[in-house]
């Protein structure tokens, strides 16, 4: 069971899968767990359900792009059946760079992807020049 359209930071994809992004500062959203969480931070959050961790420091990018790319891609394919959330510590930044890089793999041009994840997800997502760069290039 995925998760509910309206229920806190959920985003739905171009191709109707639905994402949760969220912030770990910030208490776990009441409702349903996830059943698939990949963070993205500097070390490895410790989570009772199955998770994925890609390396990336605070304010800055990936350290390995090609596994955010295959992160993503398992995130896109576990969300047409699971709830499954993307977050870092502030869920802005790395989190909303995450879901516009998400959402190119899911149909949206990538120099829309931006404005796409700051209309669908949260305004001021995707922080700084050299994320937006990044989603970009995807």
């Amino acid at each position: 069971m995925t998760w509910g359209p309206d229920d806190p930071g959920v985003v739905r994809l171009p191709g109707g899968s639905l994402v949760r992004g969220r912030a770990l500062r910030r208490p776990l959203p009441p409702g349903a767990e996830p059943e698939f969480g990949l963070y993205l931070l500097g070390r490895s959050p410790s989570v009772p359900w199955p998770s994925r961790w890609v390396r990336w420091p605070d304010v800055r990018l990936p350290a390995d792009p090609a596994d955010l790319r295959d992160a993503l891609t398992e995130v896109l394919r576990r969300a047409a059946t699971e709830r499954v959330e993307i977050a870092c510590g502030g869920g802005r930044g790395r989190t909303g760079t995450a879901l516009a890089c998400l959402a190119v793999l899911d149909g949206v041009p990538a120099d829309r992807a931006v404005a796409w994840v700051r209309e669908h997800y949260d305004p001021r997502a995707v922080e700084t020049p050299w994320q937006r760069r990044f989603v970009a290039r995807r």
